[in-house]
């Protein structure tokens, strides 16, 4: 048993007694648990101590729960040893994000890191989901509900108040609704590349509009849209609003929010293009050798969100490409 096996272990007993259990996460936490006896063990002796302290703080978790092995006169939880003291250490810094965490949402905020997804259902009964790298913040007033979109994506499912329109801040832009299905999605500046906003409607009226006092890309002129129009806005500059033609088209909803079902879904897309958007999902990024003599090749089909490898390895199928993992990524070239 190792401290990063007891600070693993601490992170899920927290997660499991939060507001985002779900089937998912309990399968995943016993997949966890039956790599080893010590996973097990780890995962057994945190949930006595959260299950036995009453008010049980991050301060006190685990030192209860070496107490208990002391007391218990054995098994490799138990004694002084630095191992163990290291182990309680690294648990409890974890712990306190994870309590960290409950704070930042009860201020509003809520974020996903590389790959994760979270459901919200807010006090109003408004569902909003976030895609993977997302953060936002949460203001619901007596007069009006606003979400700050900061970088990444969100589906939307307003519920209906008449007398509290529902608006998504993002960049210099505000979406506007009072009941109604869509998504936004935000490429911000910081994150190295073109700032760019997409909005897609999937049910209802919404109006997208510059946002008064806000910095940042705003369309032209207002944008009034109906159900199955999506509008995408991109600029440049830094530091004031930028003004940008408004492109409105209508894609296949169904592929847009093909990421619900952990699914990215290509219909002759450039492989840049398609690699772009698999990277968001992994922290393995697949990188590509000769940008240019590769970009005319197009892919089509349905991977799973996450799974670069398995992506990489499939377009190297297709295409006659060599795929090999190097220095933490995986790179894509033509046959040499």
């Amino acid at each position: 048993m190792t401290p990063e096996i007891a600070a693993e272990a601490a992170v899920w007993v927290t997660r499991l007694h939060g507001p985002q259990r779900c089937r998912q996460m309990e399968e995943e936490c016993l997949a966890w648990q039956q790599r080893s006896p010590a996973h097990q063990e780890a995962f057994e002796r945190c949930t006595d101590t959260w299950e036995g302290v009453q008010r049980v703080t991050v301060a006190n978790a685990f030192a209860a729960s070496t107490a208990k092995g002391r007391r218990d006169g054995g098994g490799s939880w138990s004694g002084a040893s630095v191992r163990w003291r290291a182990a309680g250490v690294l648990a409890a810094v974890l712990m306190v994000g994870a309590v960290g965490y409950q704070q930042w949402r009860d201020r509003g905020i809520y974020a996903t890191g590389v790959g994760e997804q979270q459901l919200v259902v807010l006090d109003d009964g408004t569902r909003m989901t976030l895609n993977t790298a997302t953060k936002v913040r949460v203001d619901l007033e007596a007069s009006r509900r606003t979400v700050s979109i900061r970088n990444g994506e969100a589906l939307f499912e307003v519920a209906k108040d008449p007398a509290r329109p529902f608006v998504v801040r993002v960049g210099g832009s505000e979406v506007v609704a009072i009941g109604t299905v869509f998504s936004v999605r935000f490429t911000s500046q910081d994150r190295g590349a073109k700032e760019a906003l997409s909005v897609t409607l999937l049910e209802g009226q919404v109006a997208l509009q510059a946002a008064s006092g806000e910095r940042g890309l705003a369309p032209e002129e207002a944008v009034r849209m109906v159900a199955g129009e999506r509008v995408r806005l991109s600029g440049g500059g830094t530091g004031v609003q930028r003004s940008a033609r408004a492109e409105v088209d209508r894609p296949n909803v169904a592929q847009l929010v093909a990421w619900k079902r952990s699914e990215a879904v290509f219909d002759g897309v450039s492989l840049p293009d398609a690699v772009a958007e698999m990277n968001r999902y992994s922290r393995t990024p697949i990188v590509l050798l000769d940008p240019s003599g590769l970009a005319k090749l197009q892919v089509s089909g349905i991977y799973r969100t996450g799974d670069t490898a398995g992506f990489a390895n499939a377009v190297a199928a297709l295409h006659g490409l060599d795929v090999r993992e190097h220095a933490g990524r995986l790179e894509l070239s033509k046959p040499q």
